[in-house]
């Protein structure tokens, strides 16, 4: 595709979502959902006007895919304001821990005793398919930093962590490939490296990070009196940057310190105004404050406000709709390029093994691994069917592809990664508002009782 023709394909893409945003909302479907549609229309299924071809794109894709899911991370990061040690957290940490692995488990003895693949390359599968996406799991997943529901609460955690805690796998399944089945001691270097020091350390560094910018950022503030004209996009920018790369400097996982970064930068907003609801909601800040004075720079009673509630108030608003910004055109722009290369992707095998991870793998762990006090029947049936594969599956994807996937697998890795994904799309879109709004409206009936 020439640079004109992609300016033009995604040019009415984005008015097409526009002009159809408000019949779409009342639609069971999703924008993933008709982007993935668009781009199989403009592909060789349909227009073909554009084709993908992964294998060649990989190293682009990678990059593409990596910045995505950056921002998604930390944008999902600052929503959760929960403290750490509160038990809603709980079963974020076992949906990214035990179900992941039960999830890689499952996936890897479906594609070796379905499909006949080698372990590795199941592993590998299994690896790459086992965590959620924080890109597209977007309604599901908390609604801002006073959403506390247990299913959300649980899902949006669960998409930050396991893009990191998947990493380590994806790794040892590729080391599988490369060493096979008959030295099997390198192992005791990946589990040093990538388990004992690559997840805490980038959980304990990027939380950090962001406590201690954010409790300075709000200081700085509040001193220089500039609470309604800094650059809080520069700021989001440079905290996921900084988090990212000392993450990977010191061997540690970036996603982990980046993820954690947002929430260190949220509970330093906590922290700092000393109050029960989110600093953004009571110092709104109004599109174009930048250049406007304190008084007329927000909505609200600038009076009723702390200095602290203004300087986080204002500073955490603007970087959720940057960072809210940067990830739905992330979105439009991934999804339309993966339904491009499904014609030449496509693969009925995915079928099977799709439906066994998201109809038999994915629920059967989440209810044998969850207990029933963090979650009641209905919220673990839910919170078992949304495990939305997606952007984070994509990059696992490229980085195999970039890092030693042998040649005679490419095709097939390529080809059952695609299709699910774009299965999970499919379904999962489908299903979200439906499934939602029933869970909503059972929860307001409780509440009434």
């Amino acid at each position: 595709m020439s640079f004109i023709l992609c300016m033009t394909v995604f040019g009415v893409l984005l008015m097409l979502l526009a002009l159809t945003s408000s019949y779409l909302r009342w639609l069971p479907v999703t924008t993933s959902a008709v982007c993935l549609a668009f781009g199989a229309a403009i592909g060789p299924w349909g227009l073909d006007i554009a084709q993908l071809d992964v294998r060649d794109a990989r190293h682009w894709l990678e990059r593409l895919t990596e910045i995505a899911v950056l921002f998604s991370l930390f944008n999902t990061g600052i929503k959760l304001r929960l403290p750490l040690h509160r038990s809603g957290w709980y079963s974020a940490y076992l949906l990214a821990g035990p179900v992941m692995l039960a999830t890689i488990a499952g996936v890897s003895l479906t594609a070796h005793y379905l499909f006949g693949l080698s372990w590795p390359i199941s592993l590998l599968l299994g690896a790459m398919l086992s965590p959620t996406d924080p890109v597209l799991a977007g309604l599901v997943q908390v609604n801002s930093a006073q959403d506390l529901d247990r299913v959300r609460f649980g899902l949006s955690g669960e998409a930050g962590l396991n893009d990191g805690t998947a990493f380590p796998f994806v790794i040892f399944a590729l080391m599988f490939i490369t060493h096979g089945f008959s030295d099997f001691d390198w192992t005791q270097g990946w589990l040093l490296k990538n388990i004992i020091w690559g997840v805490p350390v980038g959980l304990m560094l990027g939380y950090g990070l962001g406590r201690g910018v954010g409790h300075l950022m709000i200081y700085l503030r509040i001193k220089n009196a500039d609470s309604t004209l800094s650059p809080n996009d520069f700021l989001a920018l440079a905290l996921i940057a900084i988090a990212y790369v000392s993450a990977e400097g010191l061997g540690a996982y970036g996603f982990l310190a980046v993820f954690a970064a947002g929430i260190g930068m949220r509970h330093a907003e906590s922290n700092a105004t000393q109050s029960e609801v989110p600093s953004e909601h009571v110092a709104i800040p109004v599109v174009g404050h930048t250049h406007s004075d304190p008084e007329s720079a927000i909505m609200g009673d600038r009076d009723s406000l702390s200095d602290s509630q203004l300087a986080a108030g204002v500073m955490m608003g603007d970087m959720m709709v940057f960072g809210s910004l940067v990830e739905r055109a992330m979105e439009v722009l991934l999804i339309t390029l993966l339904g491009a290369a499904l014609a030449t992707y496509w693969d009925w095998r995915a079928v099977g093994l799709g439906l066994a991870l998201f109809c038999v793998i994915r629920p059967l762990s989440v209810w044998l691994l969850i207990s029933g006090k963090l979650l009641s029947r209905p919220q673990k049936a839910l919170v078992g069917w949304f495990g939305i594969r997606g952007i984070g599956t994509l990059y696992y994807l490229c980085y195999a592809l970039t890092h030693g996937l042998p040649a005679e697998a490419v095709h097939t890795t390529i080809s059952l990664t695609l299709s699910v994904v774009a299965l999970s799309i499919l379904l999962h879109g489908i299903s979200i508002q439906p499934l939602l709004e029933r869970y909503e409206r059972s929860i307001a009936r409780a509440s009434k009782d």
